[in-house]
C-alpha cells in the first residue's frame, strides 16, 4: 500500500470495497450512504454523510475499473473542505485564512452567478489557488428522473507566486434540492497550452433500495480506449 496511502486510509478511517460486480461500498462507521451515480467515463461516485461532520457536509468517493481513487467533501455552500487523492496520498484542504471569495451555492441560486477566488493547501505543503465562476445557463434536463440545471464555468488554476498552471472551462449540472454540481462537459489546458477534453456527465441515479445503490463497479464507457491524454491531473468535480 506504501506509507502515503496507508495514511490516507488511517485519515478516512476505512479501506473502501475494490470495485467488482457484486461488491458494495461500505462508508465509514457513522457514516450513511444515500446515492449512487454512474457516470460516463467509466467511473461511479458513492455519496455519504457523516454524523460527525457539520449539517450540510456531505462527502463523494469516485471509483474508476480499477479502484475507489479519489474521495472529498465538501460544505452546504458546494465548497472545497478537503479532499484525498487515494493513489498518491494527496491531501489538498481548504485554506480559509488565504481565500478572498469562496465558492457560494446560494449565490448561484439566488443571482445565477457566482464568482470564486480560493485557496487550497496540501500536505506536501503546496498553495494553488482558484479564480473563477458558475453562471446557470437557463436549460434544465432532466437525468434518470432527477432535474438538473445546466451551469458553464471557467478557472484559473495558479501557484503560490501567482503563475498560471492550468485552466479549465465547460459545463456542469446541478440540483438545487441537492445542493450538489454533477459533471458534463470540459476542456482543460496547462501553462504551454497542451489541451484536452472530457465526458464525465451522469448516467443513471440510485438511491436506497434502487437497483445499483452502493455499487463500486462503473457500467459506461467501459469498454473504450481509456488512455488519459489529459495535460494535468484530472480530478473529479467538488
Amino acid at each position: 500500500m506504501g506509507v502515503q496511502r496507508a495514511l490516507v486510509a488511517l485519515l478516512t478511517g476505512w479501506i473502501a470495497a475494490p470495485a467488482g460486480a457484486g461488491a458494495v461500498y461500505q462508508p465509514p462507521k457513522g457514516c450513511t450512504l444515500d446515492m449512487t451515480v454512474q457516470i460516463h467515463s467509466c467511473q461511479v461516485a458513492n455519496h455519504f454523510r457523516c454524523a460527525a461532520d457539520p449539517v450540510g457536509d456531505r462527502w463523494v468517493s469516485y471509483a474508476d475499473g480499477k479502484a475507489e481513487y479519489f474521495l472529498s467533501r465538501i460544505d452546504s455552500e458546494t465548497r472545497w473542505i478537503e479532499s484525498f487523492d487515494l493513489e498518491d496520498g494527496a491531501v489538498d484542504m481548504l485554506d480559509t485564512a488565504s481565500s478572498a471569495d469562496q465558492a457560494s451555492f446560494s449565490a448561484l441560486l439566488s443571482t445565477g452567478r457566482d464568482d470564486y477566488d480560493f485557496v487550497t493547501l496540501s500536505n506536501t505543503g503546496e498553495s494553488r489557488r482558484y479564480i473563477g465562476y458558475d453562471k446557470l445557463t437557463g436549460r434544465v434536463q432532466t437525468i434518470d428522473n432527477v432535474p438538473l440545471e445546466q451551469t458553464e464555468f471557467e478557472l484559473r488554476i495558479l501557484d503560490a507566486e501567482g503563475k498560471l498552471i492550468a485552466t479549465r472551462k465547460g459545463s456542469q449540472f446541478i440540483n438545487r434540492d441537492m445542493r450538489l454540481f454533477f459533471s458534463d462537459r470540459e476542456t482543460f489546458a496547462n501553462a504551454q497550452g497542451d489541451s484536452a477534453s472530457s465526458f464525465e456527465a451522469p448516467v443513471t441515479f440510485a438511491f436506497p433500495g434502487d437497483k445499483g445503490f452502493g455499487a463500486t463497479k462503473p457500467e459506461y464507457d467501459c469498454d473504450m480506449m481509456m488512455t488519459n491524454m489529459s495535460p494535468i491531473p484530472m480530478q473529479p468535480t467538488l
